[in-house]
């Protein structure tokens, strides 16, 4: 069972069920269930902060987000496929090690070999096919051995990793444990052995324990290997020039000494290389992984095959129903079931599993931003969740997560994985990488289930895991990593490990914490996501999972340091991350320390920093190094060595990385130590408080150099890194005084490199190096130019590169110059050349020059030895100008009309104007440009104005053949293609228009027409007439649509006009519209007649009747609407103050305002309507404005009141008249103006008058009184809240004034409990104070007066009451000062003494009652607690006198009690005294009284010690400790005054120490009494135990000493009861007594202990002997025998097993007589007497035997077949026994077995292994011990023919 327990969580947590501790079929308990609020839920690193102190012991908890939180599934179902993985479920648990047969095979013979000096020739067989006794072997180990799996009958399980598809039977299992125990036994022996050995250490002798030869050799420091014909030869004696063998991890040959070779395939690692890695050689034979471990039995899960989710949903479906059918099934059922299928219980079973499902790749099921959206899905809602921060693809890259800084997209840990589960379908035990948190988000489906153990169990639940599966961690260290194993959480239960459980369901979170072991299994169909995070909390976890990764040589993931290093450099961490940022960082500040100081120790001078990160702000941009013996990231540091260029180790091991001198190995760095430690303090900016810690660290660091100066060995005796950078600077100095020499310079930076990696106190040397490379970089950088310009004069240019003359000014713009180089000033020479001719190139193209000008500076310039990027710009000059040329000739050349554009010719003529030179071709050119501006210009010159057709046609005619390509020209022509179109289409409509019926299409085509027409830009004679016949077609079409649908007055009208015009008015359809033209006249002269007068409303009603009748839209009518409209609207606003003004509001309803009334009557006046409420309304608002008047009026009278500086004695009741008089108006103004249900701005101003007016009457009244503190303070808390208006005037700042006085002065004197007590020097400036306040209060001084008398007064009495005598300091006194000084005292030092005093003593008496109250039952008192526990001791005083005098005690042991009329029972042995009534139930009759014995006599002639601490008798209560007692009496010597429970106490000490003295003397006693008779001690013990138990108190010291005596005594006691019993002991119980002896510390000279050590070796002696004479095979007489049995019966000890075995030895069997031994034995049929083969001739068995001596008895068939019958019974009825190994002996010395109903056979069991038939050694039968006692034998010659007498 776990430790924790399920909790219900407050604050919005709460457990699944809170009831209900766990579900589930294994009772495991629930983890934690959070129910966040809407606010909790916006931040879930905040969230997961905020709960994470009370999940974490859970290492897992449950999230259920609210109910509003519904992200939309972003994958499409129908489309979404995904690949799956096979897992064999019956395997995660119950499945072999995947151990290589053929490795177990050779290591198994080699052990025959060495041991036995054979092989394993012949195959081992079991139930008819051969046995694979590696798996055997792994089977049993996995159970706890040969041993274990006997004793716990374990053989059943065992058969299964054997023969896993078939069900074994009860005497199979038996033939199993015996091939087992035949083949196996000693291999398991010698295998835990050497386990033990390689535990304990290597250093051990050559023979020790046994160990051949060739073991010794394998411990040795080289490792040995054997050859394919297995002789030994050496390997791995490496010479550093060559290699025989390498490292298969690190690629090595180097370090041959700790190099081991697999003993099977001769591969090598280095010890330091293996996962995880060894300290030393482990002994004897030694197998890397790739050959102990199988491929074929490889466990892992498989590939499987590509689904639709549609399929795999079938696939869940199916298998679901197989298991548990149609209907539901419990999660108890499903739980139940998995863990039996995980056991390989059920048999195969296997599911599959679309498992870590990349999300970059299948998509995720939260909506992404670059993800199309589902359809059905709204933008806001994917948006929303798209930015969620609980969507877990954000969540990685949350402010406060350390994974901001990753850069790259790590699966699983930066993007999401995607799980599609079924039933079964599991995910094994693990953590996640780097011990991060994850986050798993259900999306849908059936539930999941969890499994948790908690991080801070990691390592308890790892032991239990390597407990319980033993043979699959000995074929797979990391096991762990590998996810493909399950164990039952049960199993972890019950070894102690805490696990928990949680259900998870559709909607909800999973989070688990860092290095919290999870697993689990899915219910059903399902989809999960799921990613990891990292807030601040997780760094101290990354670190052991980087320490996990470099112990098990795993590829982390990302570098620790690196990231470390990344947050803190880009400074942005909070007050949250800052200190576990910190912290780690000084963590790895140290280690880099300690790393670089102790290689710089070691010889490793030489350093160079590493490159720097392109994307420094990230973490993972680039691929690091890796170490090549851990496999860890070198971001920090690294080594290197020429001699292995691409080869990179750690700092730890680089002794590993070659053989080489340490000086030539190289440092490589990242960061400085003060770099490093600069991200320290740049980290602690932002802690909000420094812990005494981080102080004590920094400034351990920062005074490091100073305390522990870095020292190393050198020839000449020890030198520190400050001495020799002191050294370092001073040559440095002369260096750069000196002329510049390369060698030099590159000398001294390369012994500065052993200073540059380190702290602060290198900063000077580092400054001087930077100096040094920047001069060396000079001094080269010129000495360079000055050789390339030198060697391209000599050569005169070639292939030689030039120097430019850029980098020439930069080198010489140095000033002053880095360093003394001679050849700075020649190379400032060349510089000027060069400088001159850059300016006569610069003059010369901003001048307009000729070509061969420009031609004539380039080739100057190709000929100087500088290069200047002026010769560039030249080059692309000249190039420019002749492709100008070339394109000119080619434009003057050209003959097709239209073919040279516009754009080109002047783009043309501006290059060649832009490039300033002269060149002959541009007058042709412009010659072209004038004609074509010619041909435009004449074009552009009809296009201003109208275009006549006839006049372009005769323009086109004559540019017709123009070679530039002209637009106004193109554009001409177009126009008059658009024109002569534009005709042919009006001649086409007006050809039978009359005849046409469909006037929309006639409208729209010549709208079409004539809208095109006046699109041409060139006139035409037709368009007049398209738009006459245009009107008249949309006359008709309008007049018709006003026919269908009602139209607007003015479009009639208007529609009419237009007929006239047209001359189209007389037709039918206009002559009706003309009607309906009439009569809406009509009504439209009555309407605007009513609304100009101001008409009634059922006038405007009428008229709104009228108007339905017209078929028109009339335009008043909307008018009309709107003025009742409004009038409506009007009246509907005003009914609350009309009900208002009749009096029919209700006191509840609201106020209305002032200024809403004005605005209704401002509107009932521009009304068109005439109404009677208007007026009333105007009524209402005359009688709001009376009101106003009258309240600013009092309001007037108020303030005159506030205005009031003279308040006089304050005890007038003048001014309280006034203030009531104009409250008593305020309140009538306020009762009137609340009747008028109005909000006046007057009420709230009003309302503070009065209630400051009030409060001024209040506080005027406490001037005549002595009012309570709380009405003080009350008025006070008022004050804060009056109207300033108010307060602010003078005679509410006098009141105030006077309040506060009031408050200090009742503080002063009688201030609530839970206000600090004031001082007397308060209490008298308080008193002062009063002269200044305006406001008089006489009564509260006169008290305060008083207060300050009654102080004075108390402190006399204290001073003289600690200026008595100490006697005279009585408890009671300091008491009633204490009562005094509470009630009238100020804060003074005395009052502080009294009450420390008296606290001090009330806490000594009370822990005085917890230590003795808990003994004294009903009495409350201490004192009389104390006497009553000294009364008892004087009892047990009086115990130890009367023992020593040994007088009669006739007063009951137990109580004091001498009373005459309580009955007395007197103990028979020790004679003491016992009242009935003290002895309870365990009193007997009186009339028994003679001979009764105490329980104390009863228990120690029993023997026993007793169990119960309470004692033999009732004491009721727990007694106290005597070193309390002691401790309270030290602690109440400095009292100050007297007590007298101090001297009782004293008393009862004093006491007790004598009964302690007692006591160790009869202690001492008993202990020192070895030979001594057990009665004397028995007596003593008695009486100490007497003693113990009537004192009050508990002794432990003394308890103790008694408990030891008690045992030793007991021990001797059943010692002696043992070795006098009638009854032999057997040698086991003499031993277990020995055992129990040993644990006590039994002295070797008690002589119960030398008695025991007597018997036990004469037993084992003569049982010894006993064995080889039962296995000699019949070498000693019999009558030696019977003589060793008759010497075994009369031995004091029990050998009763040796002795039967002698007896079974001393049967004789055959014709020969001879004890059994090895030969091949067959048994007759008829008679069961043993016969061997070689003595009656047999060489093969018969069926059916039957010796000579039954042949001539033998009757009929029918006896045969009775025979037959009974053996056959026999045969079935016999039950297989397993024998344990310490139980049996030899094979030899088993019973012999019948292989067959028909035959028994003893097979021959020799060296040669001739002969095998049957099973070897079982023999399930008892044999008869006498053989034909009634038989006559036949003459032995007529046996003759069957044997033969062997000499």
């Amino acid at each position: 069972m776990g430790k924790g327990r399920p909790r219900a969580v407050e604050k919005g947590v709460l457990g699944h069920n809170c009831s209900v501790p766990s579900f589930g079929s294994l009772n495991i308990p629930s983890g934690p269930v959070y129910y966040p609020t809407q606010d909790e839920f916006r931040d879930p690193l905040e969230y997961i902060y905020k709960i994470r102190p009370e999940a974490e012991p859970y290492g897992i908890c449950k999230i259920v987000p609210p109910e509003s939180w519904k992200p939309p599934f972003a994958l499409n179902c129908d489309s979404f496929t995904f690949p799956t993985k096979t897992q064999a479920i019956h395997q995660l648990q119950a499945r072999p090690a995947a151990s290589d047969s053929k490795t177990f095979e050779l290591e198994y013979n080699r052990f025959l070999e060495d041991h036995s000096g054979k092989k394993l020739r012949k195959k081992v067989v079991f139930e008819g096919e051969e046995l694979d006794l590696c798996k055997l072997f792994n089977a049993a180990k996995r159970y706890g051995g040969y041993n274990k799996v006997v004793k716990e009958k374990k053989w059943g399980e065992v058969s299964r990793f054997v023969r896993s598809t078939r069900k074994i039977s009860e005497c199979a299992k038996h033939v199993l444990s015996q091939l087992y125990r035949e083949h196996l036994y000693d291999y398991e022996k010698y295998y835990n052995r050497l386990n033990q050995k390689a535990g304990g250490g290597y250093k051990r002798a050559l023979h020790d324990e046994g160990m051949s030869e060739q073991e010794a050799e394998s411990l040795g420091s080289k490792k040995r290997r054997r050859n394919n014909g297995g002789d030994k030869v050496k390997v791995c004696k490496v010479k550093e020039e060559e290699h025989d063998q390498i490292c298969e991890q690190c690629r090595s040959g180097l370090h041959g000494e700790v190099m081991l070779l697999c003993d099977r395939c001769n591969k090598g690692w280095h010890i330091y290389c293996l996962s995880p890695p060894l300290k030393q050689v482990p002994p004897g034979n030694w197998y890397c992984l790739e050959c102990l471990n199988s491929d074929k039995d490889c466990f892992g899960f498989v590939p499987g095959k590509q689904y639709t989710l549609e399929a795999f949903r079938r696939v869940a479906d199916r298998a679901k129903k197989r298991w548990f059918g149609s209907g539901p099934a419990s999660l108890v059922q499903i739980e139940k079931k998995f863990w039996e299928i995980v056991e390989g219980m059920v048999g195969e079973v296997e599911v599959i599993y679309g498992s870590d499902l990349d999300t970059s790749i299948y998509g995720s099921g939260f909506p992404r931003a670059n993800d199309q959206r589902p359809q059905i899905v709204e933008t806001k809602l994917w948006d929303e969740y798209c930015d969620s921060p609980w969507n877990i693809n954000n969540l990685p890259k949350l402010s406060g997560s350390m994974l901001q800084a990753v850069h790259q997209n790590i699966t699983g840990v930066m993007v999401p994985w995607l799980y599609i589960g079924m039933l079964f379908s599991a995910f094994c035990w693990h953590f996640e990488d780097h011990c991060f948190y994850s986050m798993n988000y259900l999306h849908w489906g059936e539930p999941k289930c969890w499994y948790s153990v908690p991080g801070s169990e990691a390592n308890a639940f790892e032991k239990v895991m390597r407990k319980s599966l033993p043979d699959l961690f000995d074929a797979q260290p990391d096991l762990l990593f590998q996810l493909v194993t399950m164990l039952n959480p049960s199993v972890l239960q019950e070894n102690g490990v805490p696990v928990y459980s949680i259900l998870q369901e559709p909607g909800n979170f999973v989070i688990t914490f860092p290095r919290s072991y999870h697993g689990g299994f899915n219910l059903g169909l399902n989809c999960a996501e799921a990613v990891n995070f990292a807030p601040a909390d997780w760094l101290p976890y990354g670190r052991i999972g980087a320490d996990l990764y470099k112990q098990y040589r795993k590829a982390a993931v990302l570098s620790h340091e690196e990231l470390l290093c990344v947050v803190a450099e880009q400074n942005d961490c909070n007050s949250r991350v800052a200190p576990y940022l910190k912290r780690e960082l000084l963590k790895i500040h140290a280690n880099e320390k300690s790393w670089r100081e102790r290689l710089w120790k070691n010889g490793i001078i030489r350093s160079s920093p590493m490159s720097p990160r392109k994307c420094p702000e990230y973490v993972g941009t680039e691929e690091d190094p890796t170490c090549i013996i851990c496999k860890q990231y070198l971001y920090l540091s690294a080594v290197v060595c020429r001699c292995r260029p691409s080869a990179f180790v750690c700092l730890e091991h680089w002794e590993r990385l070659c053989e080489c001198k340490s000086s030539k190995l190289r440092l490589l760095y990242r960061h400085t130590l003060v770099e490093l430690y600069g991200l320290v303090l740049t980290v602690d900016k932002h802690c909000c408080e420094e812990t005494t810690q981080s102080r004590n660290m920094r400034r351990q660091i920062s005074s490091s150099s100073e305390q522990n100066a870095l020292t190393k060995k050198v020839k000449g005796g020890h030198v520190t890194l400050d001495q020799l950078a002191a050294q370092w600077l001073l040559r440095a100095s002369k260096i750069s005084q000196n002329s510049f020499s390369s060698e030099a310079y590159v000398a001294v930076l390369k012994e500065a490199e052993q200073f540059l990696w380190a702290g602060s106190e290198m900063d000077f040397v580092r400054d001087t190096a930077k100096n040094l490379v920047e001069a060396r970089k000079w001094a080269e950088g010129i000495r360079d130019c000055l050789s390339k310009v030198e060697n391209w004069s000599c050569h005169s240019g070639g292939d030689l590169d030039k120097v430019h003359f850029e980098y020439v000014n930069e080198l010489l713009s140095f000033n002053p110059v880095p360093c003394n180089e001679p050849g700075h000033l020649k190379l400032k020479e060349y510089a000027e050349e060069a400088r001159l001719l850059v300016q006569e190139i610069d003059h010369a193209l901003s001048t307009c020059s000729k070509i061969s000008e420009l031609e004539f500076f380039y080739s100057r310039a190709c000929g100087l030895p500088i290069y200047v990027k002026e010769s560039e710009k030249l080059s692309l000059k000249i190039s420019s100008v002749k492709v100008l040329i070339e394109s000119i000739r080619k434009c003057i050349s050209e003959k097709h009309p239209a073919a040279i554009e516009l754009d080109i010719l002047y783009k043309l003529k501006s290059e060649i104007l832009d490039l300033q030179v002269q060149v002959p071709e541009i007058g042709m050119l412009l010659d072209l440009l004038r004609q074509a501006e010619l041909c435009r210009d004449q074009c552009g010159e009809m296009l201003k104005g109208p275009i006549n057709l006839k006049n372009l046609e005769l323009l086109l005619q004559e540019l017709n053949g123009c070679t530039v390509n002209i637009p106004e020209l193109k554009l001409l022509t177009q126009y008059h293609i658009d024109a002569v179109s534009w005709i042919s289409r009006f001649n086409d409509v007006c050809l039978n228009i009359n005849e046409r019926e469909d006037h929309h299409n006639v409208v729209d085509e010549l709208s079409s027409i004539l809208k095109d027409g006046a699109s041409l830009r060139i006139q035409v004679d037709e368009l007049p007439l398209v738009e006459v016949e245009l009107k008249k077609a949309r006359c008709r079409e309008r007049a018709l649509k006003a026919c269908c649908t009602k139209m607007p007055l003015d479009f009639i009208q208007q529609l009419m006009v237009e007929a006239a015009v047209i001359q189209i008015e007389k037709e039918r359809l206009f002559v009706d519209m003309n009607g309906v033209l009439a009569a809406a006249m009509h009504w439209e002269e009555r309407a605007k007649d009513i609304l100009a007068h101001a008409a009634l409303m059922r006038e405007f009603e009428d008229v709104m009747m009228a108007s339905e009748e017209i078929y028109a839209i009339l335009p008043s009518l909307n008018d009309v609407k709107d003025a009742v409209l409004i009038a409506k609207s009007w009246l509907k606003k005003s009914e609350p103050f009309l009900m208002v003004a009749t009096s029919a509001a209700s006191a509840s309803s609201s106020l209305f305002e002032v200024e809403a009334l004005k605005e209704l009557v401002s509107q009932s006046k521009l009304l068109k309507i005439s109404l009677e409420e208007s007026r009333v309304l105007e009524t209402v608002l005359k009688n709001c404005k009376e009101w106003g008047h009258d309240a600013r009026s009092v309001l007037q009278d108020a303030m005159c009141i506030f205005d009031l500086s003279d308040i006089g004695d304050g005890m007038g009741k003048c001014l309280i008249l006034k203030i009531e008089s104009v409250v008593s108006k305020i309140e009538s103004v306020l009762k009137s103006g609340s009747s008028l249900h109005f909000e006046f701005c007057e009420i709230p101003e009003l309302q503070g008058a009065h209630s400051t007016l009030q409060w001024c009457k209040k506080v005027l009244s406490f001037c005549s009184g002595a009012p309570a503190f709380e009405d003080v303070e009350s008025l006070m808390k008022v004050s804060e809240q009056l109207p300033h208006k108010c307060a602010s005037g003078p005679l509410c700042s006098s009141l105030i004034d006077g309040v506060k006085w009031l408050k200090k002065a009742l503080k002063a004197i009688a201030a609530p409990q839970n206000f600090k007590r004031c001082k007397l020097s308060d209490a008298e400036e308080v008193l002062a104070d009063s002269q200044h306040v305006k406001v008089s209060f006489p009564v509260m001084v006169g008290q305060l007066q008083n207060s300050i008398q009654k102080h004075k007064l108390w402190q006399e009495q204290v001073l003289q009451f600690f200026n008595r005598k100490s006697e005279d300091r009585s408890w009671c006194l300091i008491l009633e000062l204490k009562e005094l000084g509470n009630s009238v005292a100020f804060s003074c030092t005395e009052l502080d003494l009294v009450l420390s005093k008296v606290e001090k003593i009330e806490k000594w008496m009370k822990r005085c009652m917890f230590v003795v109250g808990t003994s004294i039952g009903d009495e409350k008192s201490l004192l009389d607690a104390l006497w009553k526990i000294k009364k008892d001791l004087d009892r047990s005083l009086y115990i130890y006198e009367t023992s020593r005098a040994c007088k009669a005690r006739n007063l009951c042991i137990c109580c004091s009690s001498d009373a005459e009329d309580l009955v007395l029972l007197t103990c028979s042995i020790c004679k003491d005294c016992y009242h009935l009534r003290c002895l309870g139930p365990m009193a007997t009759d009186s009339n028994l009284a003679e001979v009764y014995r105490c329980p104390y006599c009863q228990f120690l002639q029993g023997g026993s010690i007793c169990q119960n601490k309470g004692g033999l008798l009732k004491f009721g209560g727990k007694r106290p400790e005597l070193q309390m007692l002691v401790e309270l009496l030290h602690d109440a010597e400095d009292f100050f005054v007297w007590i007298e429970e101090r001297d009782a106490l004293k008393q009862l000490v004093d006491q007790a120490l004598a009964c302690r003295s007692c006591l160790t003397e009869l202690v001492d006693f008993a202990l020192a009494s070895c030979d001594k008779d057990l009665s004397i001690v028995s007596e003593k013990l008695t009486i100490a135990m007497k003693a113990i138990e009537v004192a009050g108190l508990y002794d432990q010291l003394g308890n103790r000493n008694l408990d030891l005596a008690l045992a030793r005594f007991s021990w001797s006691f059943k010692v002696n009861i043992l070795l006098q019993s009638l009854h032999k002991p057997t040698i086991q119980q003499i031993q277990q007594h020995l055992k129990e002896g040993l644990a006590m510390n039994i002295p070797p000279e008690d002589q119960y202990r030398q008695r025991l050590t007597e018997v036990k070796c004469i037993g084992l002696q003569w049982a010894e002997h006993a064995k080889k004479v039962a296995a000699d095979s019949g070498d000693l007489s019999l009558d030696k025998v019977f003589e060793l049995i008759a010497e075994g019966e009369s031995l004091p000890v029990c050998v009763e097993k040796e002795i039967k075995l002698l007896r079974a030895r001393s049967m004789l069997y055959c014709i020969c007589r001879k004890p059994y031994d090895q030969r091949a034995m067959i048994a007759c049929d008829v008679c069961d007497e043993w016969y061997h083969f070689d003595c009656i001739k047999l060489h093969s068995a018969p069926k059916v035997y039957i010796c000579p001596a039954c042949k001539p008895q033998r009757g009929d068939l029918s006896a045969l077949q009775s025979v037959d019958h009974d053996s056959s019974i026999r045969a079935k009825l016999a039950v297989p026994k397993t024998p344990f190994p310490e139980k049996t002996g030899s094979i030899k010395k088993s019973r012999k077995a019948d292989s067959s109903p028909r035959q028994k056979i003893l097979p021959i069991t020799d060296q040669n292994n001739s002969l095998r038939i049957g099973n070897e050694h079982l023999w399930w039968r008892t044999r008869k011990p006498f053989r034909r006692a009634s038989k006559k034998r036949a003459e032995l010659s007529s046996l003759c023919p069957f044997f033969h007498i062997q000499k």
